[in-house]
């Protein structure tokens, strides 16, 4: 199953605007920056507030400047809508806010694709992944330039698997090139405590599960320790998938589990941008 959309974007605006040439070219020499990535239905966004917090501290941290909610908000909802011209007000897209400052200042640019949808039974979205040596650097931040992750995730793709797994030396685990993962040891969901992007999905997760009565933690979690886990799963912006194998290891589908953790994601509001 693949959850990438390589497709060129349908929209593409600079603040507001269609980009031009000279601001694409910019975009194009300056690999500094960052960006969040959701997906839209019916006009809304689940989790839409985290995704703010990310990127005002964001850019916070790397231009030393704030970035108003309300601003990235308009940004979004002007390249998403119809201009009464023959392009139409698009309500499910898959949206993309990357942040540069070529000018010293905090620039958004807006992306829009198709919005990804994911096989609707478990068994069609479960995936399989490839353990690689690597580790994002500076992984608490979405930012540009993530040649590592994509190198790893296509060689794990070209071997047959869905997704690389990132592990340190010592075969700790973080993350996925673009998930999160958290295995299930029948009692307990522990997400990995190793360096890694906490996703919007994973965040909103957590609470959503414990309130469940279903327990989470952030722990250490090393390749061998992967036969104490009785299941798996991984997040990201499209959703919530099963893990149905790691290199060797097989892991059984439990429905019981993904039900429950697909439920809460799907019955999580959507908030108006």
């Amino acid at each position: 199953m693949t959850t990438s959309n390589p497709a060129a974007p349908e929209r593409l605006e600079v603040d507001g605007a269609p980009a031009t040439p000279e601001q694409l070219r910019a975009r194009a020499l300056d690999g500094f920056g960052h960006f969040t990535a959701m997906q839209v239905r019916g006009g809304g966004v689940r989790g839409l507030g985290l995704h703010l917090d990310r990127l005002d501290a964001a850019t916070r941290e790397l231009f030393d400047q704030g970035l108003d909610g309300d601003r990235v908000r308009a940004a979004i909802r002007h390249a998403l809508a119809g201009d009464g011209t023959g392009r139409a007000e698009l309500r499910d897209a898959a949206v993309r806010v990357y942040v540069h400052a070529p000018d010293g200042e905090p620039s958004l640019m807006v992306t829009v694709r198709a919005p990804v949808e994911l096989p609707a039974t478990m068994a069609g979205r479960a995936q399989s992944l490839k353990s690689v040596p690597y580790v994002r650097p500076v992984a608490h931040l979405k930012h540009l330039g993530g040649f590592g992750q994509t190198y790893h995730r296509r060689e794990a793709e070209r071997l047959g698997y869905d997704e690389a797994l990132l592990t340190g030396p010592d075969g700790a685990i973080s993350e996925g090139a673009v998930t999160n993962v958290a295995f299930f040891d029948g009692r307990e969901v522990v997400w990995p405590e190793a360096p890694h992007l906490a996703g919007i999905t994973m965040r909103l997760l957590e609470p959503l599960l414990a309130e469940a009565g279903l327990p989470t933690r952030r722990g250490p979690v090393f390749l061998r320790d992967l036969p104490a886990y009785r299941a798996a799963f991984v997040t990201n912006s499209w959703g919530v998938c099963p893990v149905r194998r790691v290199d060797d290891r097989d892991f059984p589908l439990d429905e019981k589990l993904m039900a429950a953790v697909a439920g809460l994601y799907e019955d999580a509001p959507l908030d108006v941008i």
